[in-house]
C-alpha cells in the first residue's frame, strides 16, 4: 500500500477547512478528535469523540476526522503506547519510579486477554494517555483555530457582496 501522507493531510485539511461553523467549534472538534485518537480505547474512540463534540458543542465532523488522524501514525502507536504506559506507571508508583524494561513475558495464549492483566497495565496506560495526549489536543486546538479564522476571513473577502 502507497501512502502519501502528504496527500491524506492535504485532503482532510481541504475537508476540515470546508466545514461551514465557527473556528472555536471546529477547532474544539479537532482537539477533541486529536485527544482520543492517541487513547488505547479501541473501538470506543469515535463514539467518544462524537459524544464529546456533542457535550461540548464542537463540530463532530472535525472531531470524527481528527480521530482518524491516528490512522496515519498507526505504525507508531506501541511505540506511543509504552510511552504513555511508562508516565502512567511514574504517576501511579510511590516514590515515582519508571517501571522496569520491557521483556518478552513468557504467557500462555489466554493469560494477555485476562482481566487481570488489562486492569493491571490498564490504569497506567489509560492515565499515560489522558496526560499525555492533553497537550496535543490543546495546541491543535489552538492552531486550527487560527487557521479555519484565517481561511473564513479570507473566504469572505474573496466573496463578492450580493
Amino acid at each position: 500500500m502507497n501512502l502519501n501522507l502528504r496527500r491524506w493531510l492535504h485532503e482532510h485539511s481541504l475537508k476540515l477547512l470546508a466545514i461551514r461553523d465557527t473556528p472555536e467549534a471546529i477547532a474544539g472538534g479537532v482537539a477533541i478528535g486529536i485527544f482520543f485518537g492517541f487513547t488505547p480505547l479501541f473501538g470506543l474512540k469515535t463514539v467518544l469523540a462524537i459524544f464529546c463534540a456533542w457535550l461540548t458543542r464542537s463540530n463532530i465532523i472535525a472531531a470524527v476526522l481528527a480521530g482518524a488522524l491516528h490512522d496515519v501514525i498507526l505504525p507508531l502507536m506501541p511505540v506511543i503506547y509504552r510511552w504513555e504506559y511508562d508516565v502512567g506507571f511514574w504517576l501511579l508508583s510511590h516514590p515515582h519510579k519508571w517501571p522496569p524494561p520491557l521483556v518478552k513475558p513468557h504467557w500462555e495464549r489466554q493469560h494477555w486477554r485476562s482481566w487481570l492483566t488489562i486492569l493491571k497495565v490498564g490504569k497506567q496506560l489509560i492515565l499515560g494517555s489522558f496526560v499525555c495526549s492533553a497537550p496535543f489536543a490543546i495546541f491543535a486546538y489552538v492552531i486550527t483555530k487560527k487557521i479555519v479564522f484565517r481561511h473564513q476571513q479570507k473566504k469572505q473577502l474573496e466573496t463578492p457582496a450580493p
